[in-house]
């Protein structure tokens, strides 16, 4: 028979807090049922309730996230509740995390990547970047994925898009811009995959670090709920997690460096691509290096060391602050 937890000190209820998007609330639940398929007596009436916290960084769309105080803002609120133990846990875009999380959090279970790269959608249908008219306009916020393209398609104008998947899908349609680049994993978890006109390879596109990765944050303290996580974390994932935020850690950019990375496992092989741009995509440094999973951390720390010795303290704001 599964075990019985008493989860807080306050209440037997087990509270999940996430923001309020339609991916935000389907993340929740997918974490809902894997608590549940390991821990039967979760299934009970009751025994799990969700908590929708908006965030900072979904109530300010109207400017980009660097002016406003890094993506950390999507997670604000969210870790002020688990301090107050509002919520119990917190689930995340692995992407939005931050690379250095404040004293007293820990991030305590990683659920099966999806696929992490992007998605185009554009109005034309264009099954390519390269199929774009001359001149399209791409909406996006991220300054990654405006580098990338701005290095694959110099004439084309990036506009400010922001919002969740539902709101910049809608605006595409509505006409603020010929297409957009969404992570494809979102769009599969809310079922609308199929809207996407191309899906990016990672040789154009390098995904943003931890891209299609749900991360479950807990107060660092909390060993009942770390027991509580431990069999749903799916391990592989974890270990390409600790790759790419080991690098994000030594690169130390602020939120409008333009960075991208991938780990791969091959057994006990572990591979890792990254790529640092400047922001106009002129000038891009890329490496790719292997070792054993064991040294996951290393890896991306190294290949962070390698892309700063090439590019420069300063480049493209590394070193400037926690991204």
């Amino acid at each position: 028979r599964a075990k019985s937890y008493d989860f807080s000190m306050t209440s037997s209820v087990l509270r999940i807090g996430s923001r309020g998007s339609k991916l935000a609330r389907r993340q929740a639940e997918m974490l809902r049922e894997r608590l549940v398929a390991a821990h039967p007596d979760l299934a009970a009436p009751g025994a799990i309730e969700s908590v929708v916290i908006r965030t900072t960084g979904d109530r300010v769309t109207d400017r980009p996230l660097a002016e406003i105080g890094g993506k950390g803002l999507f997670i604000k609120e969210l870790e002020e509740a688990l301090s107050d133990k509002r919520i119990d846990l917190a689930v995340h875009s692995l992407k939005d995390v931050p690379a250095f999380l404040p004293q007293g959090f820990a991030l305590a279970a990683h659920l099966p990547r999806e696929d992490a790269r992007d998605a185009l959608i554009a109005r034309n249908g264009a099954p390519s970047l390269a199929a774009l008219p001359q001149g399209a306009s791409v909406g996006t916020s991220s300054p990654r994925r405006r580098a990338q393209l701005l290095k694959l398609r110099p004439d084309l104008d990036i506009v400010q898009l922001r919002g969740n998947v539902d709101t910049r899908l809608a605006k595409i349609a509505e006409g603020a811009a010929d297409a957009t680049i969404l992570a494809l994993a979102g769009l599969k978890r809310i079922g609308r995959d199929g809207e996407a006109s191309a899906i990016l390879s990672t040789t154009e596109m390098l995904p943003a670090a931890t891209q299609g990765i749900i991360a479950i944050e807990i107060r660092d303290d909390d060993s009942r709920l770390r027991s509580l996580l431990a069999p749903i974390n799916h391990q592989p994932t974890a270990i390409c997690a600790h790759a790419e935020r080991a690098l994000l850690e030594t690169l130390n950019g602020d939120c409008g460096t333009p960075v991208g990375a991938m780990a791969t496992l091959d057994g006990n092989r572990i591979a890792l691509d990254a790529m640092l741009l400047s922001p106009d995509g002129k000038i891009c440094y890329r490496l790719a290096r292997s070792t054993t999973t064991s040294r996951a951390r290393e890896l991306g720390r190294e290949i962070g060391a390698a892309l700063i010795e090439q590019a420069g303290p300063g480049f493209a704001g590394i070193g400037t602050g926690p991204a």
